[in-house]
């Protein structure tokens, strides 16, 4: 069943933000997270679900997509800690593992 929605995902608290749409968001999680989609998110590692938004048509996912990625990054921001905060992982309240913190450039 497709679901559309708008999702914004982070590197991290504060980090890398990417906001993107999707009629499958578990299926798109997972594609991100397994390193299956190469691009912008795989290089930043932006994998953290920070907030997603359903919405009635693919059309509307697309129009409030756009929408957002014009926004100052403050704004952005202040619409992810409007309902979470404290900026955790939304993908594991829907099923997905927790994340598996990754080594500093050290190895560390």
């Amino acid at each position: 069943m497709k679901e559309p929605c708008v999702n914004i995902l982070a590197s991290q608290p504060y980090g890398t933000l990417y906001i993107g749409v999707t009629s499958n968001l578990i299926g798109r999680l997972m594609q991100h997270r397994s390193g299956a989609v190469l691009g912008f998110t795989a290089q930043y590692g932006v994998y953290r679900l920070v907030r997603f938004e359903p919405c009635d048509t693919m059309e509307q996912a697309i129009m409030r997509e756009k929408q957002l990625k014009r926004w100052h990054r403050q704004w952005k921001i202040n619409l992810i800690e409007s309902e979470n905060p404290h900026w955790i992982d939304l993908a594991v309240g829907l099923g997905l593992p927790p994340l598996v913190p990754s080594a500093g450039r050290d190895g560390c």
